[in-house]
C-alpha cells in the first residue's frame, strides 16, 4: 500500500523529497482531522469545568493518556505523563528524582551514543550534587560496548537510548537493565527514534522511566511523553508548581495531588495529546510489521546504494543487524552542511550537523555527518534521486 497519500504534504509540495524525519516526521491526514477537530467543535480546558464540552475535551485528554499507555504497555495509564518534549521529560526525571535521591559520589552510566537532552540533564545535576558520571563506549563500527564492570554499588541510575539518532544503532537494552537493577540502579530509556520503528513495551524491557516525543511519531510538536513506574512517581516530588498539580493549597504549604496530575502542572497541550492518539491509532492500524518490513526495505537498499560509492564512509552498522532507518555519513573533503546545502537544491532534505551528538562525532574524530532518515512514506525512486545528487555533488568538489 501506498501511506505516502496519507500525508498531505506531499500533496502540496509535490516535488518535495523528504529524508529527514529523524528530526520530525511529516503528518497524516488523521493527526490533521484529530487536532483540528478538537478546536473545531471541542476546545475547552480540561479538569476544572462540570460543563458537558470541558467533560468531552477531558474525555478526550484522558482517552490519548489510554492510548498511549496501551502503546507502549504500561500497566497503569497513570504511569504516562504528557510533557512538551522528550527533552522536559529527561529533565523532570533528573530535577524531580535525580534532587531528591542521588547524592555526591552517586554513579550516573551513560552512553557516548546519547543525544544532548540525555547527557546535558546530568552535567546540571552533576554541578548541583557531585554526582559522578560515566559512559559506556561506542565501537567503530557504531555498536554500543556493554562493559557490565561500569555497572558497580555505586551506580545510581543508568539512562540509554533505544536508538540512536545518528547511528541508527539498536543497542540490546535487557542485559543493561537487568545488570542495572541487580545493584539497586533505575533506567531511563530514550525511545525517541524507536518509538515509531519498533514495538515498545516497558514492562518487557522492566524499565523504570522511558521518554519519547510525538513529532517524531507523526504526531504534532510539543506533546512529549513521561512513563514512570507507579512506586518511583508517588515517591518523587513534583516537578513544577501551579495549577491541576496540586490537592490542597494553604498559605504556608501544599499537598500535591494524585498522579498523573501532580507532574503536569497548568494547561497541558490538550490538541497535542489528541493529535498524538491520533498518530498512535494510525501506526496501529498499520501495525509494526508492516511498518518494519517497508522501512527495512528501504534501509537496506540505501545501504546497498551507499556501499557501491567508494568515497562514501558510512558511520555507523554497515549492515542490517541491530540498525533502524536513520544513516549517517561522510565523504572526506567535503563538509556535512555542503552536501546539505547541495540536496537542497535538488528539493531533497537531509539533517547535516552534529545532531545533538557532539562527544560522538569527538569519538569519532569528524566535526558533522550527513544523515538520511527514512520513513514509510520514503520510496526507492527517492532514494536514487538522492543517490544520484551525491553523486553530483561530489563531482563539483571532485573535477
Amino acid at each position: 500500500m501506498n501511506y505516502r497519500q496519507d500525508f498531505p504534504i506531499f500533496k502540496n509540495r509535490p516535488d518535495l523529497i523528504y529524508l529527514d524525519s529523524a528530526a520530525t516526521s511529516q503528518k497524516p491526514q488523521a493527526v490533521l482531522d484529530a487536532v483540528y477537530g478538537f478546536y473545531k467543535s471541542m476546545n475547552s480546558n480540561v479538569h476544572r469545568g462540570t460543563y458537558p464540552l470541558s467533560e468531552e475535551a477531558t474525555e478526550a485528554y484522558e482517552d490519548a493518556r489510554k492510548t498511549v499507555s496501551s502503546f507502549i504497555n504500561a500497566a497503569h495509564p497513570h504511569e504516562v505523563i504528557f510533557t512538551r518534549n522528550a527533552t522536559e521529560s529527561v529533565n523532570l526525571v533528573a530535577r524531580a528524582y535525580g534532587d531528591a535521591f542521588l547524592n555526591k559520589g552517586d554513579e550516573v552510566l551513560l552512553t557516548k551514543m546519547e543525544h544532548h537532552s540525555s547527557i546535558v540533564p546530568w552535567l546540571q545535576l552533576k554541578d548541583r550534587k557531585g554526582i559522578v558520571l560515566k559512559y559506556l563506549d561506542v565501537s567503530k563500527e557504531g555498536r554500543l560496548i556493554f562493559d557490565p564492570k561500569l555497572i558497580t554499588a555505586k551506580t545510581k541510575f543508568v539512562s540509554v537510548t533505544a536508538m540512536s539518532n545518528v547511528l541508527g544503532t539498536i543497542p540490546d537494552l535487557k542485559p543493561i537493565i537487568t545488570a542495572a537493577h541487580a545493584v539497586g540502579a533505575k533506567v531511563l530509556v530514550d525511545a525517541c527514534q524507536s518509538a515509531v520503528h519498533i514495538k515498545t513495551d516497558v514492562q518487557a524491557l522492566d524499565a523504570d522511566f522511558l521518554v519519547f516525543s510525538g513529532h517524531k511519531l507523526y504526531a504534532p510538536t510539543g506533546i512529549g511523553v513521561l512513563y514512570a513506574k507507579t512506586d518511583i512517581l508517588n515517591q518523587m516530588p513534583p516537578f513544577l508548581g501551579g495549577g491541576d498539580m496540586i490537592h490542597e493549597v494553604f498559605l504556608d504549604h501544599f499537598t500535591p495531588g494524585e498522579l498523573p496530575n501532580k507532574f503536569e502542572a497548568g494547561t497541558p497541550h490538550i490538541a497535542g495529546a489528541i493529535g498524538l492518539k491520533a498518530a498512535i491509532d494510525y501506526v496501529n492500524k498499520i501495525g509494526f510489521p508492516v511498518i518494519q518490513k517497508i522501512e527495512n526495505e528501504l534501509t537496506e537498499y540505501l545501504l546497498g546504494k551507499f556501499k557501491a560509492l567508494p568515497y562514501v564512509r558510512i558511520i555507523g552498522p554497515a549492515d542490517m543487524m541491530g540498525r533502524g532507518p536513520v544513516i549517517s555519513f561522510v565523504i572526506e573533503g567535503i563538509h556535512a552542511h555542503d552536501m546539505a546545502e547541495g540536496f537542497a537544491t535538488k528539493g531533497i532534505c537531509i539533517r547535516a550537523g552534529q545532531h545533538c551528538a557532539q562527544p560522538l562525532m569527538d569519538y569519532f574524530e569528524i566535526p558533522a555527518t550527513a544523515r538520511i532518515s527514512l520513513a514509510i512514506y520514503n520510496t526507492k525512486d527517492e532514494i536514487d534521486a538522492a543517490i544520484r545528487t551525491l553523486e553530483e555533488i561530489y563531482k563539483y568538489f571532485n573535477p
